[in-house]
């Protein structure tokens, strides 16, 4: 009983699309995503020569105007689907949630692994002389391999997801979706639109995460909710928290994909914008600089939002840095 009432364990569904670790590994996942959404987003844009401008409307033509109304039209469906959810998952139960994260998960992995597939396969093919043998086995491959290859992987990925108990599959699936996701907004959203959306992204983070309200906190109650609903009320734990009698187990952290979508956005942008890998590099240390920094405070809360501090910390940085590089060098 002391043990208990000195340490709380989390329990978050095993189907929750969060990446699993140990608190001294929590840079593993960020770094990745970071790499490997760096890589696709600058062979995309810069090598592949895909240059596409992304939002729904342009900032080309507004300017700042229209950064900022992409970044606002971007949260407000965010914001409006999350209430969707939660509606659902009152109605149905939290198992609808796996519904809903399989459909997404498919229509995200299927479509992206393609288009960046596609990528890859066209820089692979222009090293080659020109022929009409690698003509013909680049359409072969192009039109018929890879979206039939596309669909049997993305078919046995989400039944890997939902079927393992594996926490390295569930891992797997949760850094493939988010660095695939962060690449393609890092190489389709400009400048304005990127920090538009960034921004307001993470201060509906802090609003679906502490508020009351919050559709991320009410899915978190509902799916923690065991019928004994521990022996101390909210006050309660909140009043013995604050007199560091308990605290929550942090040895192992859950990392939203979200988060790490949004981290590999922010570094792919920084890479794609400033055409500077130094950018990039010093814009993922402030991010996970500022993860640590909300880790710490996991002891005393049962989630925090994982975006805030990390996002505006790297966003910071990025300017800054982007600045003395241009301006110094």
């Amino acid at each position: 009983m002391e043990s208990r009432e000195e340490l709380i364990k989390k329990d978050i569904p095993h189907f929750f699309p969060t990446y699993r670790i140990n608190r001294n590994l929590f840079p593993l996942p960020i770094i990745v995503v970071v790499v490997f959404a760096g890589f696709l987003s600058y062979a995309t844009h810069v090598l592949a020569g895909v240059q596409i401008e992304g939002g729904y409307v342009s900032e080309e033509e507004l300017g700042i105007a229209g950064g900022l109304l992409n970044g606002l039209i971007f949260t407000a469906v965010a914001a409006i689907s999350s209430f969707i959810i939660i509606i659902i998952v009152k109605k149905k139960g939290i198992e609808v949630l796996k519904y809903i994260f399989g459909f997404s998960f498919c229509i995200l992995g299927f479509f992206l692994t393609w288009f960046f597939g596609e990528i890859l396969i066209y820089l692979l093919f222009v090293q080659f002389p020109e022929s009409e043998l690698v003509y013909y086995s680049y359409v072969v491959i192009v039109n018929y391999i890879l979206p039939i290859g596309t669909g049997i992987f993305t078919f046995l990925m989400l039944y890997k997801y939902f079927t393992s108990k594996s926490v390295h599959v569930k891992n797997f699936v949760v850094l493939y979706i988010g660095l695939l996701t962060g690449a393609l907004l890092g190489v389709i959203m400009p400048l304005w639109t990127t920090l538009a959306i960034l921004i307001g992204i993470s201060l509906w983070d802090i609003f679906a995460v502490k508020s009351k309200r919050g559709p991320i906190k009410e899915m978190i109650d509902i799916a923690s909710y065991n019928g004994e609903d521990d022996a101390l009320s909210e006050g309660e734990l909140k009043k013995k928290m604050e007199n560091g009698e308990i605290k929550y187990d942090t040895s192992k952290l859950e990392i939203g994909i979200g988060d790490l979508a949004f981290y590999s956005m922010l570094t792919s942008s920084a890479l794609i914008l400033s055409n500077n890998l130094i950018v990039m590099i010093l814009t993922a240390i402030a991010i996970i600089i500022g993860t640590g920094i909300t880790i710490s405070g996991l002891k005393r809360n049962k989630i925090l939002p994982g975006l805030p501090i990390s996002i505006f910390m790297g966003i910071g940085t990025m300017m800054l840095s982007w600045y003395v590089f241009s301006f110094f060098f």
